[in-house]
């Protein structure tokens, strides 16, 4: 099993799963009723030695809860992270209003999510069958996350109590950057080959591939600076001079909730920005 097997793996589940396509008895409305949610998905491969990753443990970046890839498997040997785009139909989607995300994003946050993780544990299953050993952090049972509101997943105690507010033991984002998928922009979204609106991905396992080479030496490379997704955050949350402010974004992220439940989701700052596509 090598990097070809995996990228075919992830593009013949993508390409086939009935669950990328918004489903009837789901649909939020006739208007989303069809949808592809993801186009093809691209992948990025990281050596779990990678020193990258112990520097995620600087409290200015993750901090010391980020856990690294052997302490997640003992025998790691490559850290596999990808990014599925979201289709066109679900970026345009969200172009319309100004303040509330469409229907077409919302069902690409939650049911996008699921079938994201979906094709994690196929590859999970498929490297298993060959033999090899893997682990999804995210969906891991020692993955714990912290945010202003959001609950899933959060472990509150003695050890956590005391962190930042905004963090997770394991992030998707800073993971592809050390594997090579993108750098990040200004709105703190990782900006790839593909563009910056969609969702991450990744797995550890002990099966060695030739990671892949960073193609960019600075964490913000990718992003120009023209600053479209401070004009497009519908709570000013993001700023040249502050960056991103997790708490306002989340604040807002909150009111969506309440107003969709039980899905949410907002992603104006990936959308009419020129790292859309890329």
């Amino acid at each position: 099993m090598d990097r070809q097997d995996i990228i075919e793996i992830g593009l013949r589940f993508i390409r086939k799963s009935k669950s990328n396509f918004i489903k009837k008895e789901i649909a939020l409305s006739a208007e989303v009723e069809g949808m592809r949610i993801f186009d093809d998905p691209i992948f990025a491969l990281g050596d779990a030695d990678d020193q990258y990753f112990a520097r995620l443990k600087d409290p200015s970046i993750v901090g010391e809860h980020f856990m690294l890839p052997k302490e997640w498997l003992s025998q790691a040997k490559t850290v596999i992270s990808f990014f599925l785009p979201f289709s066109k139909m679900v970026k345009n989607s969200n172009k319309k209003d100004k303040l509330w995300p469409s229907e077409g994003w919302l069902h690409g946050r939650i049911e996008g999510q699921t079938l994201l993780n979906s094709l994690s544990l196929q590859l999970h299953k498929e490297l298993l069958k060959q033999g090899y050993q893997s682990i999804i952090p995210s969906l891991s049972k020692s993955y714990w996350s912290r945010s202003g509101y959001n609950t899933d997943n959060q472990i509150i105690d003695d050890q956590t109590r005391n962190l930042p507010v905004f963090t997770s033991n394991w992030s998707e984002r800073h993971v592809g950057f050390v594997c090579g998928l993108g750098t990040f922009g200004l709105s703190r979204g990782l900006i790839t080959k593909k563009g910056v609106a969609g969702r991450f991905g990744s797995m550890i396992t002990d099966l060695h591939m030739e990671p892949d080479m960073r193609e960019y030496d600075h964490f913000s490379e990718y992003c120009s600076g023209c600053g479209e997704c401070i004009k497009q955050c519908p709570v000013h949350a993001i700023s040249f001079k502050e960056g991103k402010s997790h708490f306002l974004c989340s604040e807002f992220l909150e009111k969506i909730r309440i107003k969709y439940q039980p899905r949410f989701g907002c992603g104006k700052c990936q959308v009419n920005v020129p790292c859309e596509n890329c």
